[in-house]
């Protein structure tokens, strides 16, 4: 619950790309066409494994999902093969060289769980293909290499002993709004980690609210709910008041709940919140001269943001059904973080 609350970026990239018909939808136009025409997505099915680093959580994200080829793709009367497409969300605002370290480490943290498995105790199995892909949308383009061999002295990259691995990269830093492809809610969800990345924001914006428009009209307005907290939480005051009156004016129907208040509900208790921790942990960084000060002080500007964000669904209407889509968090959960965010204003 904590990582949810925390990290809005995670939160988002996992609701929607854990549905196997949105991350389809991603996946297939991100791989090679001649390895996208061999495999049944319709098979496409998410793993529940992560395989990131603890301390990196807070900057990237991960998916595993199986899939298996199409019966025709092998020899004739060779089994269907199943591969695993990893995808790893780089959620931070610039490249890393080292990121190709990590993945490596992570593909083999799942051929080892694959070797535990019961599927392993079967005969003598091949390891499964990984296929690893990234993710990135930060503010500069990704301009390392992909091959992994390239973190070693030039003399020594072709050297049998090197390693010889490769990821593929969606980098959409450089990416127009009109190019986003996928289904609708994962372009919906692409657009708003854009226009949180400052990328293009106000187009971006519009052509979310367009496609929310499309979901409400299909009867799928509730499906948007966690794209429309994220945006709530990323977003600058003015941007969101140009954001609400646009949804309203798109979205007529249960949406539309949402909508309603969408100008208003960013004005005092989230942006308050966060301001507020901010300043506290910087005073409190200075006073104590640790960095954990200042940790903490966002982190509970951010609780409190997250409550006021709650209160003021609530306070418009919208049930505990979509909140807890949106948020993860159902009222029992809510109930309990207001009365820690409540006590420690007392103890102040």
């Amino acid at each position: 619950m904590t990582r949810d609350l925390h990290q809005p970026h995670d939160r988002l990239f996992r609701k929607v790309f854990s549905e196997p018909t949105e991350a389809a939808g991603l996946l297939r136009t991100s791989v090679p066409q001649w390895l996208a025409d061999t495999l049944d997505w319709s098979s496409l099915a998410l793993m529940n494994a992560s395989y990131v680093d603890d301390e990196l959580r807070a900057s990237e994200s991960d998916l595993l999902y199986a899939v298996e080829q199409r019966p025709d793709a092998g020899e004739p009367g060779e089994a269907r093969r199943s591969l695993r497409l990893y995808l790893l969300f780089e959620h931070q605002s610039t490249p890393d060289r080292w990121m190709r370290f990590r993945l490596l480490k992570y593909c083999c943290r799942i051929w080892d769980d694959f070797l535990r498995s019961d599927e392993a105790k079967v005969g003598t199995p091949d390891l499964p293909p990984i296929v690893p892909l990234v993710f990135y949308q930060g503010e500069s383009r990704w301009q390392h290499a992909t091959q992994f061999s390239d973190l070693f002295a030039k003399p020594v990259r072709g050297w049998p002993w090197t390693p010889q691995f490769e990821h593929l990269l969606m980098d959409q830093s450089q990416t127009g709004v009109g190019a986003v492809q996928g289904e609708t809610l994962g372009r919906l969800a692409q657009l708003a980690l854009m226009a949180a990345a400052r990328h293009d924001v106000r187009t971006a914006l519009a052509t979310a609210v367009q496609l929310m428009g499309e979901l409400d009209r299909a009867g799928q307005g509730e499906r948007f709910a966690v794209v429309m907290f994220y945006v709530l939480h990323t977003q600058d005051r003015e941007t969101l008041r140009e954001f609400g009156a646009a949804l309203r004016r798109e979205v007529r129907g249960p949406g539309g709940d949402m909508a309603t208040y969408a100008q208003e509900l960013i004005q005092e208790g989230r942006q308050e919140g966060r301001q507020e921790g901010r300043q506290e942990g910087r005073q409190e960084g200075r006073q104590e001269g640790r960095q954990e000060g200042r940790q903490e002080g966002r982190q509970e500007g951010e609780l409190k943001g997250q409550v006021a964000t709650i209160e003021s669904f609530l306070s418009a209407g919208v049930g505990w059904p979509i909140i807890k889509q949106a948020t993860g968090i159902d009222q029992e959960e809510f109930e309990s973080l207001r009365r820690q965010t409540h006590a420690s204003d007392r103890e102040r």
